[in-house]
């Protein structure tokens, strides 16, 4: 049976910017999936509780992507293992694309474990069953506690395997936040000397996570001050 989508069910601010921010990238298809958790609120939050259960699970699984649709792997830097990577990305992720929530504001959704992309760097892109079951319930554990994380929205189980150090039930979660920008995606184009793209990255944090700081003297510094406050906040005894 196939499935389709609403075309106007996402718009696309992030995909929309210049393309070397990211690398276009369809999901794969899962053969065979389940939808085993929805967030019914969170849902309700987006307006997509309308969607039938066929819509939910093809959403969830990358099996169905509305015709307009635009997703991609981004791009950003980072330090793993003790060092510094000029090039990580989204290796196992892919931007959808934004729905609005009741206040109007833009929330990204994403795919974790729906399969390779051009940052994987040799690995599969996929995710088993235990991490995305436990990022599930923590991210919605975290939420509930009122620290600000990403949101699961829902997460199916996809029909293969995913081979580690045994066979074990691939798995995806669909996941939402306002942005998924990190500070690597900031230092991917520092380390490159692109003062352009730090200016359009700048413009499109501000509007997105904090326009009521576009009008300040420095927006740049605002924009920092503001990230390293919420940072601390995170931090209950203070940060040392």
């Amino acid at each position: 049976m196939t499935v389709t989508l609403p075309d106007n069910l996402l718009t696309h601010d992030y995909a929309d910017l210049p393309e070397h921010f990211a690398a276009r990238q369809l999901p794969d298809p899962s053969p065979n999936p389940r939808l085993f958790a929805w967030n019914e609120e969170l849902a309700a939050a987006l307006a997509l509780d309308d969607l039938s259960l066929d819509q939910r699970t093809a959403l969830c699984a990358g099996n169905a992507i509305p015709q307009k649709a635009k997703p991609v792997a981004a791009a950003y830097a980072g330090h793993q293992f003790g060092g510094l990577v000029p090039q990580l990305g989204d290796g196992r992720a892919v931007l959808l694309g934004e729905r609005p929530d009741r206040q109007h504001r833009p929330v990204e959704l994403q795919l974790k474990g729906s399969g390779p992309t051009p940052f994987s760097r040799g690995g599969d892109g996929r995710a088993w069953l235990g991490p995305v079951l436990r990022e599930y319930l923590v991210s919605e554990a975290m939420f509930a506690l009122g620290v600000p994380t990403t949101r699961a929205l829902g997460a199916v189980t996809t029909g293969q395997m995913v081979w580690r150090d045994q066979p074990l039930p691939g798995a995806i979660i669909t996941r939402t936040a306002r942005s998924h920008l990190r500070v690597g995606t900031f230092v991917y184009f520092a380390l490159r000397g692109d003062k352009e793209a730090l200016r359009t990255l700048v413009t499109f944090a501000l509007q997105r996570c904090h326009p009521e700081l576009t009008a300040a003297e420095n927006p740049a510094l605002a924009l920092l001050e503001a990230v390293v406050a919420a940072q601390a906040a995170l931090c209950p005894n203070g940060c040392h």
